[in-house]
């Protein structure tokens, strides 16, 4: 018998896993995938090219020290900086934004003048200090009293009231944009950076996901060496060096409950492992329709409250001879995520069309191309590309499916690069598409949401998935307990959800917390 069954090998079910064995608890991961990761995994797509199946570039877990707290390096994790972090092209100029707080306002000043320069470095200089008060919050359980605690004096040096404070953060980030800045290529770039949590940034209460971008002048994204899923690997190895398991390929099928307790995790081989507790990993609405006797008021208040979406985008994995070549960018441009949208204007346009069920027109893209640097994940000679779009709905509203345009979808994604980097399109050898409904099929992401819950910000912080549900545990079904990209702090690579389930979960069965773990 298990202490807790995790059920779903994602980054953060590992997480979950790691601290709980290391704390003496007997963890068995079931998963029915054959790799570990999810979302944060990566495979061989063509021969010799190993591809991301979700997420490729890591920024927030570098900020919360979990990497150096269970010595991932120890197993086989080596991050690479991605530096210069963002690179956004226009004609023949591009705009550069690295670590260096100097070489960016450089490169604004190149494209954009001295103004923008010098507001972008006040901007960046204020946003990034309220977001290591943000960052804090995000690091545990959402109580009320914690985050009046570690939000407290934000914004403090500004001069600026608290009521004038609270606006900018309830404003749209493209309003705080044009407060800021006057070049619409600066603005443009900021914007389509911050809409990557899925949110439009003409939405109010979005400002900070513009804000949010200045931690990486703090501290850069990274990408594992050998691909994205390296992170859930060498978690994966942590966890077992501590006695802990990993089950692959059999799925849990139900979570058994006497009494309302929970007993264990029944699989689709038909193994039953008994248990303390469970931790679920999956989407909020997969855990709750794993129990084998629900709360029928609970689940059916959590399919009407919570908003999965009409997802968020698609991607196309490409192996190619040569990397896109962009005019006006730096030597250095390809270990940055690569902003490839035209206009502000452009971005309302893709939106309003998913918005309507539509695929985009002329999607937005964002490319990356870390086999510059990473030897490992393409064959010699070769290029792995990664091309994400968004906006693309998952249910179509005129009458086309997925499986029938996958094809010239991901052709679009295609010349979104090849439009500001003329002759890419010819170096493609190899396609994998990803749909929002490809999504859903192979990683669980239900409607291709890849946040599993919108990040609007009333899906946030103790709102998040719903406020019952908030706390990491299922409060109707004791032994119960949430964790993943559902749960606070949301979608992304973090791991803090993990983390702080797994204090939150040693806490229940030892009456006793953890100490700063437990947060």
């Amino acid at each position: 018998m298990s202490d807790v069954v995790v059920v779903g090998a994602g980054h953060n079910g590992l997480v979950a896993a790691c601290y709980l064995a290391r704390e003496g608890h007997a963890v068995t991961v079931v998963e029915r995938d054959t790799v570990v990761g999810g979302a944060v995994s990566t495979v061989e797509r063509f021969p010799g090219f190993h591809m991301d199946r979700g997420s490729s570039a890591h920024v927030m877990v570098r900020h919360t020290g979990i990497v150096e707290d269970l010595e991932l390096e120890r197993f086989g994790l080596e991050y690479q900086d991605l530096d210069p972090w963002g690179f956004a092209p226009f004609g023949d100029e591009g705009l550069t934004f690295a670590v260096d707080l100097d070489r960016t306002c450089a490169s604004i000043e190149a494209v954009c003048g001295a103004k923008d320069a010098d507001a972008y470095r006040a901007f960046a200089l204020d946003w990034s200090a309220r977001n290591v008060r943000v960052f804090e919050a995000f690091q545990g359980a959402p109580t009320g009293g914690r985050l009046g605690r570690t939000l407290w004096g934000i914004g403090s040096g500004t001069g600026l009231s608290g009521l004038e404070l609270s606006r900018q953060f309830l404003t749209s980030a493209d309003a705080l944009l044009d407060a800021h800045f006057d070049d619409e290529r600066l603005k443009t770039a900021l914007a389509w950076m911050g809409a990557q949590s899925g949110p439009p940034t003409h939405e109010v209460a979005t400002a900070d996901l513009v804000g949010w971008n200045t931690v990486m002048h703090l501290r850069p994204p990274g990408h594992p060496k050998g691909g994205s899923g390296m992170l859930s690997v060498a978690l994966q190895r942590r966890l077992e060096a501590y006695g802990g398991r990993v089950l692959l390929g059999d799925a849990a099928t139900a979570v058994t409950t006497r009494g309302g307790a929970v007993t264990g995790v029944q699989t689709e081989g038909g193994l039953v492992h008994r248990a303390d507790a469970v931790v679920t990993g999956c989407h909020v609405l997969t855990a709750l329709e794993l129990l084998d006797s629900p709360p029928r008021d609970l689940l059916d208040r959590a399919r009407r409250t919570i908003r999965t979406g009409n997802g968020i985008g698609m991607v196309v994995r490409l192996g190619t001879s040569a990397l896109p070549q962009y005019a006006g960018a730096p030597d250095d441009v390809h270990r940055s995520m690569q902003l490839l949208a035209p206009s502000r204007q452009a971005l309302r346009r893709a939106h309003g069309e998913f918005s309507a069920g539509l695929p985009p027109t002329e999607p937005a893209a964002l490319a990356m191309t870390f086999s510059a640097f990473d030897d490992t994940i393409a064959p010699p000679g070769k290029h792995n590309v990664t091309v994400w779009g968004q906006w693309h709905p998952y249910a179509l509203a005129n009458g086309e499916t997925w499986d029938g345009i996958r094809e010239r979808e991901g052709d679009k994604l295609i010349a979104a690069v090849d439009r500001v980097a003329p002759g890419f399109a010819s170096s493609v050898e190899h396609v994998h598409v990803q749909t929002p409904l490809d999504l859903e099929r192979e990683l669980g992401l239900r409607s291709g949401q890849v946040m599993h819950v919108e990040m609007s910000l009333d899906q946030m912080f103790l709102w998040r998935p719903m406020p019952e549900l908030s706390g990491h545990r299922v409060p109707q079904v004791p032994g119960l307990f949430l964790t993943g990209a559902s749960t606070h702090p949301g979608g992304g690579v973090f791991g803090a959800s993990g983390r702080t389930a797994a204090g939150v979960v040693h806490s229940s069965l030892t009456r006793r917390g953890w100490g700063r773990l437990g947060r």
